[in-house]
């Protein structure tokens, strides 16, 4: 019984690091451009796609530090050609906006490289497990929480310590008066849209390795990570955070007592803490208004 429960608890903490770096993505996006970007998943499965395709030329590891700046490129692509025509308007334009990116990315996807599972090859010795004990924990395992670890660890440090990063703290409190204090807001959103598509092009590297890569990959953690930014709270990224992993690790334990209710107890979460708490556990009232 001990097995299983470290089984659904690594299983959890898995899972719960791809809802963060999902999550964290879209919200800095939708905390400074008041951006819904239902497209997000499918960046996710890009990154993974993009690493497919490099790793036979540059390796595991090189594809790894290559296919998050391509999909963070073509998230500026985008964001130039298309999100930028839909900033200070009602909410519903991005959603819609992105919703159809959706499915023109996905089918894209289905197009370029097939409907049907793709394996992303990783190192043998990542494929090992921890011990004989252990040995549903693999390295690769204990190796995508390390990089989530140090990937948020970065991001917080960036949004703290750099200018830019203090730039889109502040105009997610008030971007109208960062704009005139003669702040390049065009450059500001657009480097804050390709940041958040580079966290989630991470995750689809780390989680084609884990799961394999498909065209749906990204649709399973894209409404999961909608949630963890409600029950965290909405413009609070260390709430992101919290959210991603308890929902992650409350998913993983349930289905050790009701295999059936480990996606059920996610929105369960998420009405608990709305009834108690609507602005979410670290959200600040009023942030979408």
């Amino acid at each position: 019984m001990l097995q299983v429960v470290l089984f659904n608890v690594t299983n959890g903490l898995i899972i719960g690091a791809f809802y963060v770096l999902m999550a964290l993505g879209l919200s800095l996006i939708l905390n400074l451009s008041n951006v819904i970007n239902f497209a997000h998943g499918n960046f996710l499965a890009l990154g993974g796609y993009f690493a497919f395709m490099l790793t036979p030329y540059i390796g595991f590891w090189g594809a790894l530090l290559v296919s998050p700046i391509l999909t963070a490129v073509l998230g500026l692509v985008i964001e130039r050609l298309m999100i930028r025509r839909v900033y200070n308007r009602d909410p519903v334009y991005s959603l819609l906006l992105t919703f159809g990116l959706a499915f023109i990315i996905q089918d894209a996807c289905r197009y370029i490289w097939g409907p049907n599972g793709l394996p992303l090859s990783v190192p043998d010795a990542m494929a090992a497990p921890l011990s004989s004990a252990l040995f549903f924990i693999t390295w690769y395992r204990v190796f995508n929480v390390t990089v989530v670890i140090i990937a948020v660890a970065a991001l917080f440090a960036f949004l703290r310590y750099t200018r830019v990063g203090v730039r889109i703290r502040a105009g997610t409190l008030d971007l109208e008066t960062v704009s005139a204090l003669g702040v390049n807001v065009r450059f500001l959103r657009s480097f804050n849209f390709g940041l958040g598509c580079m966290l989630a092009g991470l995750a689809g590297v780390l989680a084609g390795g884990q799961i394999g890569l498909n065209p749906n990959m990204g649709d399973d953690l894209l409404m999961p990570s909608f949630i963890a930014i409600i029950v965290g709270g909405v413009g609070s990224l260390t709430g992101t955070l919290i959210g991603g992993l308890l929902i992650g690790v409350a998913a993983a334990l349930t289905t050790t007592v009701w295999p059936s209710g480990s996606e059920a107890v996610i929105y369960i979460i998420m009405a608990v803490v709305l009834i108690l708490r609507p602005r979410g556990l670290l959200g600040e009232e009023g942030m979408l208004s």
